[in-house]
């Protein structure tokens, strides 16, 4: 009795020659590919592909352009990287013996499907979920979580000005979403309390101060009628006006 490896099943040894050269074919077209392609463009840094002496573009439409074309490449490279693994592993199989069956329930694999896909290690019934990767551009890591790194909110003895509070007054200025969207849609009344904690008491302490207002030295108090305003006078903290706020009896009565 000879020993040698088992032959594939339901494979002639035409369709296995067949199947072998073009898998060779595939590797040594990846191979090339992958050196001279310097690994799609992913040997240098990015600020060396840009020319930019800085990632911190003046404008991040354009930073955002070359990000997404590098999280692409690398995507592109880790799919090559991952077929010509494939295709090592496959042709290690051939000389084992163990091609053309189905890792999980030894069935043998139709010549069709192998033709289709030479490196197919499982039935079409048995193919895995794939996985996703984690593999991201080294620049990402400034960028996620936004402001992750400059939010010091958690901290306890933190309430200095910060990255949240950065973003926030840009969302002031306005943003894509409505007020249907804001952090508390029922409170929202009007495009101008969009931001993320939009009651926060920035510049003041007590809410009446962000409605009286003076001038430059220190005379001529008005009262500026503002949301903060109105729902400090509906919630009876302070005394009423000498004179009828009109503004608010109309919108109660609506």
């Amino acid at each position: 009795m000879t020993s040698g490896p088992v032959p594939s099943h339901s494979l002639t040894a035409q369709q296995l020659q067949e199947l072998t050269n073009t898998l060779r074919e595939e590797k040594h077209w990846l191979e090339e590919h992958l050196q001279d392609g310097e690994h799609f463009g992913l040997g240098d840094e990015m600020r060396v592909q840009t020319g930019d002496l800085s990632t911190n573009d003046n404008h991040p439409a354009d930073l955002g352009t070359e990000m997404f074309e590098r999280g692409k490449d690398i995507a592109l490279l880790e799919n090559a990287e991952r077929h010509l693994s494939d295709i090592k592993e496959t042709l290690q199989r051939i000389q084992d013996g163990t091609y053309g069956v189905c890792r999980t329930c030894g069935a043998p694999i139709p010549f069709e499907r192998l033709q289709a896909v030479p490196t197919a290690a499982y039935c079409v019934d048995h193919v895995p979920d794939p996985h996703a990767s984690d593999r991201r551009p080294a620049e990402e890591e400034l960028l996620a979580p936004p402001f992750g790194r400059t939010s010091l909110d958690e901290l306890s003895k933190e309430n200095s000005f910060d990255g949240e509070d950065a973003w926030q007054i840009v969302e002031s200025w306005g943003s894509s979403n409505s007020p249907a969207m804001a952090e508390n849609p029922n409170e929202a009344d009007s495009y101008n309390e969009m931001e993320i904690e939009a009651d926060e008491a920035v510049g003041y302490v007590e809410p009446f101060e962000s409605f009286l207002a003076t001038d430059m030295y220190g005379q001529h108090v008005t009262v500026v009628r503002n949301k903060a305003y109105k729902d400090y006078m509906r919630s009876g903290e302070g005394y009423g006006l000498l004179e009828p706020d009109r503004t608010l009896e109309d919108e109660d009565k609506s």
